[in-house]
């Protein structure tokens, strides 16, 4: 791995007449036999069994080992990885729920003969990346070795009809690192080249991987006319608005036109939201919201309180749209706060999969529940190109060497983080690879305040 870090390294730092390494030098690279990745073992996956959810511990489960280079497929690349971060995918492939991920490799690798590679003992985990393409293979043209990339996750055949609209839709679609192996949490990642996107300059490579996952889920989630389509003027609700989705679905808003009510659950989180722009927060904690009585029965009395609250920061307006991901806890509460017509657009279930809402509030309202899962190819694209341009910032709070990931899981898990974590790979340092200074030093403040906290 020395001589491939070498090689980055002098990439990075080439400046003036210094010669930068060229597509024949890295492509002249030897590729190891094997690479240091973060796995979760097969034969592990029932090691969690009777424990409650919140009591499963990924540093129990996470290991990180030498396994073998995968073989490179066509419309494939393989990526030096310098950095990466914990989405909570990772989290969930860590403590086997709602399923072990293994079912998904395993039904990946019935797909063909190259897709049997996926099925194995092990998982490589992990659904960010930034760092350098090393090879690509055959009917790769838009990619070279050398080229720094960050990568999006979304896995597609896209031999069905259906996916060309919207690849999201396409029946063999997977997020990679997560429904596939061989993820970003790790020396080296084997991705589709369609996955692939320009790194962004002004970032370091800890930066650059942190929005991956959660930024362009944020986008197709709020902006795009596939999720709520937020127009300017709009009155958004964000839960977990200072987290790793939440804080890029408050930058949106913002940088949209829109006005966020920023839902958190400490001052501390309430901070951060006031350093992105925000003005409409609502600490749920201090403010004592309990939207169950107990584990069968919701209290409208609260959503009805939390209405109030709402309208006290909007000026007598209800919200336009709901960002919801926390699931179970807060979905009764978001459906009935919605203004008539309004649109809850929901993904994930962090806090539960069940929901429960009143029905009579959407049906007699017109209110509409949107799904929404990852971005597409070109929302993805969008998403990383209005990082590139320093509209929206990366939210790293913290970074862990690959060796940590467990705990890194482990305080994702449970919400004792602010933003994303990243995860420094081949990267000795953070701070490494930024190559437009001009720009960095721009957007400094932005790039930093999450992790000033």
């Amino acid at each position: 791995m020395k001589e491939i870090l070498d090689a980055i390294q002098s990439q990075t730092e080439a400046k003036g007449g210094s010669a930068s390494p060229t597509a024949a030098d890295f492509a002249a690279l030897t590729i190891p036999e094997s690479y240091r990745a973060v796995t979760v073992h097969k034969d592990e996956a029932e090691m969690f069994a009777g424990v409650d959810s919140r009591d499963k511990d990924p540093r129990k489960s996470i290991h990180v080992e030498d396994v073998p280079v995968p073989e490179l497929g066509p419309g494939e690349a393989l990526v030096a990885v310098m950095a990466s971060s914990v989405n909570y995918n990772s989290v969930w492939t860590s403590i086997f729920e709602p399923v072990s991920t293994f079912g998904f490799l395993e039904r990946y690798g019935r797909v063909s003969e190259l897709t049997k590679r996926h099925d194995l003992p092990y998982h490589v985990i992990g659904s960010d990346l930034a760092g350098v393409v090393l090879r690509t293979g055959p009917g790769v043209n838009a990619w070279k070795p050398g080229d720094e990339v960050v990568a999006h996750c979304l896995s597609v055949e896209l031999e069905s009809s259906d996916g060309h609209n919207d690849t999201m839709l396409d029946p063999e679609q997977r997020i990679w690192g997560f429904e596939t192996n061989f993820g970003g949490l790790a020396e080296i990642a084997l991705v589709k080249s369609n996955q692939l996107m320009p790194k962004p300059d002004h970032l370091s490579w800890e930066e650059a991987a942190a929005p991956g996952l959660v930024n362009s889920t944020a986008y197709r989630q709020l902006v795009s006319r596939n999720g709520a389509g937020m127009k300017q003027g709009d009155n958004v609700l964000i839960w977990g608005a200072s987290g790793g989705l939440g804080s890029y679905a408050t930058q949106f808003a913002l940088a949209g036109g829109a006005n966020p009510i920023c839902v958190v659950s400490s001052d501390q989180k309430a901070e951060i939201c006031r350093k992105m722009g925000a003005e409409a927060i609502i600490d749920r904690n201090a403010e004592g919201y309990k939207f169950w009585k107990d584990e069968q029965n919701q209290d409208p009395r609260e959503w009805k309180r939390f209405g109030k609250r709402i309208r006290e920061l909007t000026g007598g307006e209800d919200v336009d749209i709901v960002f919801e991901h926390p699931g179970r806890e807060t979905f009764g509460a978001s459906v009935y706060v919605t203004r008539k017509g309004g649109t809850i657009v929901t993904c994930a279930s962090t806090s539960g999969y069940n929901h429960e809402y009143d029905n009579r509030y959407l049906w007699m309202s017109l209110k509409r529940i949107i799904g929404s899962h990852f971005a597409n190819y070109r929302e993805a694209w969008e998403a990383n190109r209005l990082i590139a341009k320093g509209k929206i910032h990366p939210t790293l709070s913290k970074v862990y060497s690959l060796e940590e990931t467990g705990q890194a899981a482990h305080d994702v898990h449970r919400n004792a983080h602010q933003g994303k974590v990243g995860v420094l790979a081949l990267a000795p340092r953070e701070g490494m690879g930024v190559r437009d200074h001009e720009m960095r030093e721009k957007h400094l403040d932005a790039i930093n305040r999450f992790r000033n906290v």
